[in-house]
């Protein structure tokens, strides 16, 4: 059994990260660590996962270090920094849920405004989405999980990338109000969230970076975005809706069929053919449901997937799965 601990696990990312690894079948759940007043039984502190009932206490590295060989960091930006660098240190695999890990120094000290302390590390960590580096991911000690927008837009625009198809990309993107993390903010109260759809930090998101990083990768050549996030008042889920330019006519079917070819060894992408793809088509789920609409040389693509599982704690368990050659599938279905 491979044991593993979760650092952060009372946030509702490190949360879905104790559920979907406390039941997996090739793995032990060694350690839990968060902010906490005094040490607690994890189903003490969330009566909806009885059968969990190990000590979550304040963070202790060379403690946790002792306990686990694979170590979740699901901890705000910026504060993974470090600790992930003492983990590695110990000879600890890390696979860190922030954005500490995956953008250039330069790049990362400009959007998140902090100094990076261990550039050196930036070079050994893999950008964690296993639709594209599946190969990298197996040989990591170091995986950089994708934030939940990137996740969404990335996968509905890699197929598209390198045919020198597109010109323009605008994406309007839709999330649950879990996506903020577990935190007190006036703007994330009931009364200022229901019955209410809001746009914020338009085209000034801090994923907007990651989302053109890796687009410009695929396509070997500098992209850029328009990128408009909205608040909706759902818990979880993330609907985002692509808007291309493209350079030539091409038919919805030739599309449909890039798509599938590229995604043929990737089982946890879901193509709509005959429909578009909804929120409840992939809540609680890690699959990334795509749908793809052609109207004269404009390309509509439909992304959903649930922010908590495909854009965060699922996904970090499908990069633990290939890491240790588990079925990519581990637990996750």
């Amino acid at each position: 059994m491979l044991k593993v601990g979760v650092v952060g696990a009372t946030g509702y990312t490190g949360c879905e990260l104790v559920k979907i690894l406390s039941r997996h079948p090739k793995v032990e759940l060694t350690s839990l660590s968060a902010l906490v007043k005094e040490p607690q039984r994890f189903n003490q502190l969330f009566p909806q996962y009885p059968d969990v009932s190990l000590l979550c206490e304040n963070l202790d590295i060379e403690k946790v270090a002792k306990e686990c060989t694979l170590v979740f960091l699901a901890l705000p930006h910026t504060v993974s920094l470090e600790i992930a660098f003492q983990f590695l240190k110990l000879g600890k695999k890390v696979i860190d849920l922030s954005a500490d890990y995956r953008l250039s120094q330069e790049v990362y000290e400009k959007w998140y405004k902090v100094k990076h302390s261990h550039p050196d590390l930036l070079e050994q960590a893999v950008y964690g989405l296993p639709e594209l580096y599946k190969r990298e991911i197996r040989e990591a000690r170091l995986i950089a999980n994708p934030g939940c927008y990137p996740t969404s837009v990335l996968l509905a625009l890699a197929p598209l990338m390198n045919k020198e198809l597109i010109q323009e990309i605008i994406v309007d993107s839709k999330t649950g109000v879990s996506g903020a993390g577990r935190k007190a903010d006036i703007n994330l109260h009931f009364s200022e969230v229901s019955a209410n759809i809001k746009p914020y930090k338009v085209n000034v998101h801090q994923h907007i970076p990651e989302i053109e990083q890796e687009l410009s990768k695929l396509a070997g050549r500098e992209v850029e975005i328009i990128f408009v996030p909205h608040l909706i008042p759902v818990d979880r889920g993330i609907l985002s809706t692509i808007y291309l330019s493209l350079n030539k006519e091409i038919s919805e079917k030739e599309v449909f069929a890039l798509f599938k070819d590229f995604y043929n060894q990737s089982p946890f992408i879901k193509l709509f053919q005959n429909s578009l793809p909804q929120t409840k088509d992939v809540i609680f789920t890690n699959y990334c449901a795509l749908g793809i609409r052609i109207v004269a040389k404009k390309a509509i693509v439909i992304s959903a997937i649930d922010n908590l599982v495909k854009g965060a704690a699922g996904q970090a368990v499908q990069n633990m799965n290939i890491m240790f050659g588990f079925e990519e599938t581990e637990g996750l279905t």
